[in-house]
């Protein structure tokens, strides 16, 4: 190590990335669930500081590094030029040409991209932020409108095929490995009711009526970098899952987040709903961008795919509950259960208010 006090050499990945200056600090940077993410601050001619994000890419999640950073490439790229490198992530390069680079001795996976001066929410109850936010992802869609996705690798199988991912509840429930299927009968029961209506997006899909676009696959609200005093949006991050999908599953995932009244994992069930409200703020963002873009299959299902994808989570979590709590992280006993009821209180209230999230959608 030189110089920073860290774990790592972050003066050599510089060197490799062929990032100019000298290195004066390294701040580590929390939040993110998977990725190591440090903010490295260099000196260049003048005494002007410039900031770059480092980050080491968890190659136990990511099991094909190469082709997230290729997605990424492809996709920053074409956003970069569409326009014209203002408020765009930009990841450096070697000299070999390659976005990422892979330390030989320790195998450590790392890339280098330039550091936006922002700010993020990891909830938000002002309205004119999550309008704005739409507006981020919404502009995201419409950057990548004539990228054609079958250029762009599929780093995580099927993620959200929601047959898929109901199917392979219901055949854990049938093994019942861990002999908690009969305490959750009432949720199993729920879910086989809607299994066709959640199932609705992923068969249009398959039938060709839903196009494939670039999708983001995680359009939390803590992923769009906002100006600090303007809070006006500057860029959609975290990339990491970028691959073909449908358009409504990154709406509909985003409106999940953001509009519900509590926390992912509520116990009080009764804090549990769907703001109407916080939903028409992101669609009033979001839709417009892509006006000129969406289909009208694409349209009619944007409303539905908000309670499809909270009917997909609800499955994962159950299901994860029902094999032994193996996938998702969990801080006590019957976590997975909590997020399943949680998850399902919520998209029973949004099945509810289906024909007005479709009126405000039609309105837009």
């Amino acid at each position: 190590m030189i110089g920073t006090g860290m774990e790592y050499d972050f003066k050599h990945i510089g060197e490799v990335f062929r990032l100019q200056g000298t290195l004066s600090r390294v701040e580590p940077i929390s939040g993110g669930n998977i990725n190591k993410t440090y903010r490295v601050v260099y000196i260049r001619e003048g005494g002007v500081e410039k900031s770059y994000l480092f980050q080491k890419i968890n190659t136990y999640v990511f099991k094909k590094p190469e082709e997230v950073m290729e997605n990424i490439d492809r996709v920053t790229t074409h956003i970069y030029r569409k326009r014209g490198g203002i408020n765009v992530l930009h990841f450096h390069h070697t000299a070999e040409g390659k976005n990422y680079h892979e330390e030989k001795s320790t195998h450590d996976f790392w890339r280098v991209c330039n550091y936006l001066d922002s700010v993020t929410f990891d909830v938000c109850q002002d309205i004119r932020v999550l309008y704005l936010a739409g507006v981020a992802f919404g502009m995201f869609q419409k950057d990548l409108s004539d990228f054609d996705a079958s250029l762009l690798h599929e780093t995580i199988s099927s993620f959200h095929d929601t047959e898929k991912r109901l199917d392979t509840l219901f055949a854990s429930v049938e093994a019942d490995a861990y002999g908690r299927v009969a305490e959750v009968k009432e949720e199993i029961d729920y879910i086989a009711s809607v299994r066709q209506k959640a199932g609705t997006l992923s068969r249009m899909q398959k039938e060709g009526s839903l196009p494939l676009r670039v999708t983001h696959n995680d359009t939390k609200i803590n992923n769009v970098l906002f100006h600090p005093e303007t809070y006006q949006p500057l860029t959609v991050i975290d990339l990491d899952t970028v691959m073909p999908g449908l358009v409504a599953n990154d709406f509909g995932d985003a409106v999940r987040f953001a509009a519900n009244t509590s926390v992912e994992d509520e116990k009080d069930l009764s804090k549990v709903s769907f703001d109407l409200e916080k939903f028409k703020a992101f669609a009033e963002g979001f839709i417009p961008c892509l006006k000129d873009s969406l289909t009208e299959q694409e349209i009619k299902t944007l409303a539905l795919s908000v309670f499809c994808i909270t009917v997909e989570l609800a499955s994962r979590f159950l299901d994860d509950y029902i094999t032994g709590d193996k996938y998702f992280k969990t801080l006590y006993e019957g976590h997975n259960l909590v997020r399943t009821r949680a998850q399902l209180t919520l998209a029973k209230d949004i099945e509810r208010k289906l024909p007005q999230m479709e009126k405000i959608v039609a309105e837009i």
